[in-house]
């Protein structure tokens, strides 16, 4: 089937790429003419494992071709699929402006039946507004042209998100129309050979399941996120608390990760535009408003713990932090919402000298990071922790999971490591003669490492507490 994307951003292009894997045709579209000549050059302007491959191979085929003509796009391609941006704006209402004009250029270039699928994050609502701005358009064109708009949201994870669209957990189609549910089910059929994962709903239900899936999610990390906070003043810990409530088969272990508060494209913006909906109805939105306001505040608790640790060590003037991992997820080079850009805001305004480190996000990092005599980018891990006084782990890439500590240290200063996903354990970090600071659990000092806490240490890992390195779930 010959299907036209409208908008080459993250989900466009990861959407045609794949779309063209499975044997369609298809067309990714894009007003940015710049933008276009580079891919029509081989450049992919975002960072995802496994997406630049597929996309070469269906050029190279012929099934995957880039342009700006909508004429001749919207006259070969019997499916429209819409993903442009829709950033939220300071109230949190969903800015709507670039879905419109798209439905406006479809309208403007059809000469004959089409669907169009909103697959852009959008509002409960939106499919109508599309609606009626195709038929109004189609009005004053003087012609009357069938179509159908359906919704069809994205739930793809940054980093895993080829292998998510290739093999999708369901596939929500938001409509009633039984034509335009078949030339759907047909679109992802060839996705669907080992069983059938597509659910015909109608648009208000479909438009709000994107919202509610990412909000649920958002909800269990924060809640650990509190949780957190409660184990390190009573003494327990975060990590056992995991597991003893993930055993649990009605809450299973996804999502159930202390850390130093989520981030990236979607789950702030979705959340806010949740929060602003509920706000137009008139309807106290409790749960969401917390979620924010939780995650705001664990944005902030690593730079308190290195505040913290520093108070009664001179301070954090011109103390030297290495921070490993810059954007907002592992392989990802995605800086919207990260983390570590709040953290490095506060340590730059403590005086603080920072060596960063990141193994795709250094280019995008630059970009949304003013330029500061503070601020060293360096090539490694180990040229990150050069005569730093403090290690800080920020974004859990697979290369961090395995540092080398006795080399790391020395080359440092100090010897203090913020584990902010806690994928080491305390007491073997403190072992190697570094103290060690995680998130909802107790810190371990290297000068307190005793013969029992190694036989802890041993115990825990009999008992299948020890880390276990599976935390990039988002």
């Amino acid at each position: 089937m010959d299907i036209l994307i409208i908008g080459t951003g993250y989900v466009g292009l990861v959407a045609g790429a794949c779309f063209a894997e499975m044997g369609h045709r298809t067309f990714c579209l894009d007003i940015n003419e710049a933008k276009i000549k580079k891919l029509q050059e081989g450049h992919i302007p975002i960072y995802e494992p496994g997406l630049e491959e597929i996309i070469r191979r269906n050029v190279k085929s012929k099934r995957l071709h880039f342009t700006t003509d909508y004429k001749s796009a919207v006259a070969k391609s019997l499916v429209c699929f819409i993903t442009v941006d829709t950033p939220v704006g300071k109230n949190g209402d969903a800015d709507l402006s670039q879905v419109k004009k798209v439905a406006q250029s479809i309208a403007e270039n059809m000469q004959d039946y089409r669907v169009i699928v909103n697959k852009s994050t959008v509002p409960v609502g939106t499919s109508k507004i599309v609606s009626t701005i195709i038929q109004e358009t189609l009005k004053k064109r003087g012609v009357d042209f069938g179509f159908d708009v359906v919704s069809n949201p994205e739930f793809l994870k940054e980093g895993n998100a080829v292998n998510d669209f290739m093999k999708p957990d369901r596939v929500i189609i938001g409509t009633t129309n039984p034509k335009a549910a078949a030339i759907m089910k047909e679109i992802y059929s060839p996705f669907m050979l080992s069983h059938e994962r597509i659910h015909l709903i109608d648009i208000p239900s479909a438009e709000m399941t994107k919202y509610a899936a990412n909000a649920m999610l958002a909800l269990r990390i924060s809640f650990m996120n509190e949780l957190a906070g409660l184990c390190e003043l009573t003494g327990a810990d975060i990590n056992k608390v995991r597991i003893g409530i993930g055993s649990d088969k009605r809450i299973g272990y996804h999502f159930l990760y202390a850390g130093p508060g989520f981030g990236g494209s979607c789950f702030p913006k979705d959340i806010r535009a949740l929060r602003h909906l509920a706000d137009s109805l008139n309807l106290p939105a409790y749960l969401v408003e917390a979620i924010e306001e939780v995650n705001a505040g664990q944005k902030k608790v690593l730079g308190k713990k290195i505040k913290t640790y520093f108070s009664s060590r001179g301070g954090l003037q011109n103390k030297t932090i290495a921070i490993l991992g810059l954007s907002f997820k592992p392989d990802t080079d995605d800086m919207r919402e990260a983390s570590s850009l709040v953290l490095i805001e506060e340590l730059l305004s403590e005086g603080c000298l920072l060596r960063l480190y990141d193994p795709a996000a250094m280019e995008k990092a630059r970009e949304v990071m003013p330029p500061s005599p503070q601020i060293t980018y360096c090539e490694d891990e180990l040229a990150a922790t050069q005569n730093a006084h403090a290690l800080v782990l920020v974004t859990e890439w697979k290369q961090f999971r395995f540092l080398d500590f006795p080399k790391i240290g020395k080359t440092m200063k100090g010897h203090a490591f913020f584990d902010g996903r806690n994928q080491y354990h305390p007491i073997d970090i403190a072992k190697k003669g570094f103290d060690y600071i995680g998130i909802g659990q107790e810190a371990v000092y290297a000068d307190q490492v005793d013969n029992e806490l190694e036989e802890q240490l041993s115990k825990d890992a009999l008992q299948g507490s020890m880390p276990s390195f599976t935390q990039s779930n988002l």
